[in-house]
């Protein structure tokens, strides 16, 4: 086995840190943005000190890339805690869930993404754990099972997901803090990309940073990710410097147009009035339209269209608005099918 030549002092761990710089805040001081949540959140911790007590079980819930992995490091390092980290579709049996909780300590917090998506067998094992922090543990099986009543250490569950609907109510009943994630607006947007400028050394002119924000659909994830690719193209095109004019071509290469919108959004669209003469459509076929997941539509695409009036849910299926049309120059044609003759048009032509 061949062996890494050393060409630095410092350890492995401080070489990967030096190369993959994090952009995730470590404190609600540094968090911007959930104004309401980080409040809440601060009493609640303050409290929970002043007790030498464990947080209550947290829940936290949104459109992805809003931050809710980051604000569970951010409520575990507020407590002092130790943190684990784990996702709903990983905890397959019962032994996985034993496995985390036999080695967490008292105060020290246990983190589940898409929780939702626990199956039911570890859903149940993990109610007791959750009120009486103890779990019952069934070794063997046949006529030489038994089951191990078996006791934990107080900890803090904090769950997080997408999907918040699919979370069953017993479950969702056992959490004490339940947290809606916001999309951002443009100045808090802007504030993260410039902390996220200044980690990364970045020099930037005035306004570049606005221009990425307006183009990063709320959400500091995908602010973040075009910063970054940003950093790549001027790098390899630029001076080094981000100006007005690169950031706007490293956005167009990315296909990134002046409401954020991507390949993949636009696409939705298009199918709606070209396909489907502006809706209602079921999600089901929009995407087997365009050969993609119903969960990428509902978790990805559709958040972001509906916040800013692109396109509307009804009971038949999603239909495009005329602000949609009207953006990507698509001319939405009338239906003239009887059994729609009844029903009120959703707008006029829109005019070339």
């Amino acid at each position: 086995m061949a062996i890494g030549r050393i060409i630095s002092g410092q350890s492995l761990n401080e070489q990967e840190e030096t190369f993959n710089v994090s952009l995730r805040p470590k404190s609600l001081d540094e968090c911007v943005g959930q104004g309401s949540v980080r409040e809440k959140l601060a009493i609640a911790i303050t409290a929970a000190r002043q007790r030498s007590e464990p947080l209550e079980h947290i829940l936290f819930y949104g459109p992805p890339g809003l931050g809710k992995t980051t604000l569970a490091n951010v409520v575990a390092n507020e407590m002092g805690a130790r943190i684990r980290c784990s996702s709903g579709p990983a905890l397959v049996k019962a032994g996985d869930v034993m496995g985390l909780l036999s080695n967490i300590g008292t105060g020290d917090v246990l983190f589940i993404d898409e929780i939702h998506r626990l199956s039911t067998t570890v859903e149940e094992f993990i109610y007791p754990a959750m009120e009486e922090f103890r779990v019952d543990f069934t070794v063997d099986s046949g006529l030489h099972a038994k089951t191990i009543n078996f006791p934990l250490k107080r900890f803090t569950l904090v769950g997080a997901t997408t999907r918040a609907g699919l979370l069953s109510a017993p479950l969702r009943s056992r959490f004490g803090m339940l947290y809606h994630l916001e999309f951002y607006d443009s100045e808090e947007l802007t504030k993260i990309l410039s902390r996220s400028a200044e980690l990364l050394d970045l020099h930037c002119e005035e306004g570049t940073l606005e221009l990425i924000a307006d183009r990063s659909r709320g959400t500091p994830r995908v602010a973040n990710r075009l910063l970054k690719r940003v950093r790549d193209y001027v790098q390899v095109k630029g001076s080094g410097v981000l100006s007005i004019g690169i950031v706007q071509s490293a956005l167009e290469m990315e296909q990134i147009d002046p409401l954020g919108l991507d390949e993949l959004d636009r696409a939705v669209l298009r199918a709606l009035v070209t396909v489907y003469d502006g809706g209602p459509a079921g999600i089901d076929a929009i995407a087997a339209t365009l050969g993609e997941e119903r969960d990428t539509l509902e978790d990805v695409v559709e958040p972001y269209l509906l916040q800013i009036g692109f396109l509307r849910r009804t009971k038949r299926g999603r239909e495009v608005t005329k602000a949609a049309c009207e953006h990507l120059g698509l001319k939405l044609h009338k239906r003239k099918s009887k059994k729609d003759s009844d029903q009120p048009e959703l707008f006029e032509q829109s005019e070339k």
